[in-house]
């Protein structure tokens, strides 16, 4: 099986130095890429900025921004049978990047945000009878937001994780799918984790839908 994995931060800069992001370590992408690996699976991995070497026997593509991250994966996933979006994407990027460092000031300066692309989503229009499988990373009513977002994004599988969960080498997890419904909450390292959703993966990947 030819697999798609989305790890890391993204990058979105407001000028030549400076940018929002957020404190994912990428671990678990990096984690769902190994145990696929591992699985003999051909595996190209879509990786922000993080300090973690990549998997042997898998393909790196390094990204930094958003929208490099969508025209990565968007090409990877032309050839790919399944795709795991693990990264966490900034959902904002500063409207305009000036080409040189702002100088700073005593004044408040205004930083204006927009959108950035939604991945999960553009792959989901795109998806046929492929495996795409999502995260959501909420701290409420986290059951609710999930199955809100599999099914806006045409996810086959969700995985619910919290904050504790960023940067930590473990994690506590749940998965929901319409076909199987919650499976409960799922504790240990994020390599065990992942071995369960690339066994998940496989499982679907042979079920009709």
């Amino acid at each position: 099986m030819r697999l798609l994995v989305s790890a890391g931060p993204t990058r979105e800069f407001f000028d030549s130095v400076r940018f929002i992001t957020n404190p994912s370590s990428g671990r678990m992408g990096y984690a769902i890429a190994k145990a696929a690996a591992a699985r003999g699976h051909e595996v190209t991995l879509v990786s922000g900025p993080v300090g973690i070497d990549p998997p042997k026997g898998v393909r790196l593509v390094a990204v930094v921004t958003a929208a490099q991250m969508a025209t990565a994966c968007k090409r990877a996933f032309r050839r790919a049978d399944a795709a795991v979006m693990a990264a966490a994407v900034c959902d904002y990027r500063p409207a305009r990047r000036a080409a040189r460092k702002v100088p700073k000031s005593k004044h408040p300066i205004r930083v204006i945000l927009e959108p950035t692309e939604d991945i999960a989503t553009s792959l989901g229009q795109r998806k046929g009878r492929r495996v795409l499988v999502g995260f959501a990373l909420e701290d409420h009513a986290g059951r609710f937001y999930a199955e809100r977002k599999l099914r806006a994004k045409n996810l086959d599988l969700i995985v619910l994780n919290g904050p504790a969960n960023i940067g930590s080498r473990t994690a506590k997890v749940e998965f929901y799918s319409p076909a199987l419904d919650w499976s409960g909450p799922i504790s240990g390292t994020k390599d065990a984790i992942a071995r369960r959703i690339v066994r998940a993966i496989e499982r679907m990947a042979k079920t009709p839908r």
